[in-house]
């Protein structure tokens, strides 16, 4: 099996020997398989000792960008500050928490009710961002967050799923689910966005690799919205991890006219272009960011449900290279949350969330998506749902 392209890495020489079974398996199942990918078991080599209801915590791992949304007094400068900390977001959450020379390793999928709390420490002035996950369900999976930084009166409160299907030789991950972020100290101005759809690309050759696809979208009260583009790159040229972002009024009748632009690399190097101009300026470039430092309880001191503390013992043994104890330990939880299932459906009771709790339709959220709605082609824009996972006081 040789790899599609020179830079696309082949680490099929490199699957141990007593997984390589499991792993030609996991390659026709995925051949023939129909329906939700989620439910599928990822053989224990292909797995990161680390739950995905993690990966929220990178929305703010830069809380300097995060909290420089709220420092300018112009509408517009807000929103490109908005646009350069979502940005600076992805790159954190889809390239950045790779390790140099690794390669994408699926998470484990979060159990019902498993939560993840943690801060980031204080960034260029900052102050701490604290930041709440819980899986509110499991089938379908979604994700609750809350995160706040009190010093600079800003929230984030959101929730996403994932509807996971194969087309052709890689992985789409279709992200469901819209966040809200909302500026206490301008008004609760608030912006709605939402994700990108992944796609997980090297799967043939147990080297995956992440791109975004798609397009996404951001909503403000003030009136102003961005239209993201992602494409990834073409079968012979392209650049890898493109966007394409354009910033525009609700109130423009002109769909070709926008404020601004900025476009480039969502992990390398961007630039910004003002309508009618001919001339761009630098706008961010990943490389020379630096990560706020994180702050996690010691698992002796997390409770019971905390993400950690519930799969300790898999990802010891991941990390340990014992792919045999890993997958042991990984179906001893599976197998227990199964019968506690099966207690509850038995004893008729209804599970809760402890921190979140599902508003049908948010009346925030349904606001902008009016506002947003009302500017864009609804082909292109259909919501699952006007709803959110709102953080109980």
């Amino acid at each position: 099996m040789s790899a599609a392209n020179n830079d696309e890495v082949n680490n099929v020489d490199k699957i141990p020997t007593e997984q390589k079974g499991a792993f030609h398996q996991f390659l026709k199942s995925l051949a023939s398989f129909s329906g939700d990918l989620s439910s599928l078991t990822c053989p224990a080599f292909l797995l990161a000792p680390v739950s995905l209801i993690e990966y929220s915590e990178y929305w703010t791992q830069q809380p300097d960008l995060f909290t420089d949304i709220t420092k300018s007094d112009d509408e517009v400068e807000r929103m490109i500050a908005f646009v350069k900390w979502f940005i600076s977001s992805l790159n954190a959450s889809y390239s950045r928490r790779v390790p140099k020379g690794e390669w994408e390793k699926k998470p484990y999928n979060p159990v019902l009710g498993e939560q993840f709390k943690m801060q980031w420490g204080d960034l260029k002035g900052s102050g701490e961002t604290d930041v709440l996950v819980e899986q509110v369900s499991h089938h379908p999976p979604i994700t609750g967050f809350y995160i706040t930084n009190k010093d600079h009166g800003l929230t984030l409160n959101g929730h996403t799923g994932q509807k996971t299907r194969f087309s052709s030789t890689s992985l789409i991950v279709d992200q469901v689910g819209q966040s809200v972020v909302t500026l206490e100290n301008r008004g609760n101005e608030t912006y709605l966005y939402t994700c990108p759809s992944i796609t997980v690309n090297g799967i043939w050759y147990a080297a995956p690799y992440v791109e975004l696809l798609g397009t996404s979208y951001i909503q403000s009260t003030t009136g102003l919205y961005c239209s993201i583009e992602y494409t990834t790159r073409g079968w012979v040229s392209g650049e890898r991890n493109h966007f394409k972002c354009y910033l525009r009024r609700n109130s423009s009748s002109n769909s070709k006219e926008y404020i601004c632009k900025m476009e480039g690399q969502w992990s390398g190097k961007s630039t910004l272009t003002k309508f009618g101009s001919k001339t761009s300026e630098p706008f961010l470039d990943v490389a020379e960011l630096t990560p706020a430092p994180m702050h996690v309880k010691d698992i002796e001191e997390q409770d019971e449900m905390e993400s950690r503390k519930i799969w300790q013992k898999v990802s010891d043994a991941i990390r340990a290279n014992d792919t045999a104890l890993a997958g042991t330990e990984k179906s001893k939880i599976e197998t227990q949350k199964r019968e506690e299932k099966a207690a509850r459906e038995e004893a008729n009771e209804k599970w809760e969330p402890k921190y979140f709790e599902w508003k049908e339709e948010e009346p925030t959220v349904t606001t902008l998506q009016r506002m947003l709605e009302s500017s864009i082609d609804k082909k292109k824009y259909t919501p699952a749902t006007k709803g959110n996972w709102v953080h109980k006081d």
